[in-house]
């Protein structure tokens, strides 16, 4: 079957999916009446800002779900994941362990907390950061101080560790977890991606002393913009709060902030908009398991590797992906199929290639760097 024979019926299956010869967006959110009268409601109360029922509401709705013992919802991921640095003692100078193969906000945030990236490779089976490959850049480059993890050629600390789940594709957890805990570091689960993927049973996200969500537009449930931390205990979870909400202490009007706080609490019209999503989810996370089974067929066989769940957990399928043969190959596939009004995208560009994260140190990252080759997303809306 030649390439351009294989690129045509892709475009026909994606078609025959969503039944439609519109063009057909990468992921579009799914709104019902309950959407509209949830919002409509807000509008008419008045209460649109950073008071109001439904941001609580939404936060106990997240807590239940995911089984994290507090959820803080925050105005974007970016927040989400800016608050969990705060909340994990990062400080100006540190080294933060991430994987070069994930989206900007990631490393945004660490930017904006004073700290740096270091770069470790990911898993082939997940996508995601690789404990083995975490394993032996701490060996080769980091030592103990005490319960101080101290980077050997600089000399400045390593706070934490920050795994994404890529695509809502759960990472090693458990392996990387022993080695956080072996090296004093915090982990922090960038599980921007993940609502309802679960590692070995346990939603993700809640793993780690700390997490973080986002509902942008383009996420598996949205409230507009908008994130949510999730903390492993009450006390952490209650400063966490106290911290996104300007760090002011309750009273009937005398406006008092007990330490520095960020004005990051999701409004009330977003969260409206997130709490009747929360009804949806249950039925999104199946539509978009049927679909990724629908994938996995039509790709059976092919040239092109469809990008499954790793066995030790279980995907939400946010964004379907496939490997490509090589990087020609997936120019050829993402310029055939946005001209025929399907969108498809590559993975991001490895953070190391960007000017601000150029000089970061890394580690080696040869599945990084094939896999940004090689991917393709494809279109992923809840069918």
């Amino acid at each position: 079957m030649s390439h351009a024979t294989s690129q045509q019926q892709l475009s026909e299956f994606v078609r025959s999916i969503y039944q439609t010869n519109d063009f057909i967006p990468l992921h579009a959110p799914t709104f019902g009446e309950l959407e509209k009268s949830n919002v409509l409601d807000t509008i008419e109360s008045t209460f649109v800002s950073s008071v109001g029922k439904f941001v609580d509401e939404f936060e106990q709705r997240m807590q239940a779900f995911t089984g994290a013992t507090r959820a803080i919802a925050t105005v974007n991921g970016t927040a989400a994941l800016h608050t969990a640095l705060y909340m994990a003692g990062v400080e100006r100078g540190d080294f933060v362990i991430t994987q070069a193969l994930t989206f900007v906000a990631t490393c945004n945030a660490m930017y904006h907390m004073g700290a740096e990236p270091i770069f470790v490779d990911v898993a082939p089976s997940t996508l995601g950061l690789c404990p083995k490959a975490l394993e032996a850049y701490l060996s080769e480059h980091a030592r103990l101080d005490g319960e101080r993890c101290v980077h050997k050629d600089t000399g400045r600390a390593i706070r934490a560790v920050v795994p994404m789940h890529t695509f809502g594709h759960p990472v090693h957890l458990n392996e990387m977890k022993q080695l956080c805990d072996k090296w004093h570091l915090v982990l922090i689960e960038d599980a921007a991606e993940s609502l309802g993927s679960y590692y070995q049973g346990q939603h993700t996200g809640t793993i780690g002393q700390l997490a973080a969500l986002s509902f942008n537009g383009n996420k598996i449930i949205t409230t507009g913009g908008g994130g949510m931390v999730l903390c492993a205990n009450e006390e952490l979870g209650k400063r966490t709060k106290h911290v996104t909400t300007t760090a002011k202490v309750p009273h009937p009007y005398e406006f008092y902030h007990d330490e520095p706080g960020f004005n990051y609490r999701l409004p009330n019209l977003n969260a409206a908009l997130g709490c009747a999503q929360m009804q949806q989810l249950p039925k999104f996370l199946e539509q978009k398991r049927q679909l990724a089974a629908r994938y996995r067929d039509f790709f059976a066989g092919t040239a092109f590797t469809f990008v499954d769940e790793p066995a030790h957990g279980q995907s939400n399928f946010w964004l379907n992906a496939i490997l490509c043969e090589d990087k020609q190959a997936r120019n050829e596939l993402l310029e055939s199929q946005n001209a025929a009004g399907i969108m498809c995208r590559p993975i991001w560009q490895l953070m190391h290639r960007l000017p601000m994260f150029a000089a970061s140190p890394r580690g080696p990252l040869t599945v990084s760097e094939d896999i940004e080759a090689r991917l393709v997303n494809i279109p992923s809306s809840p069918i």
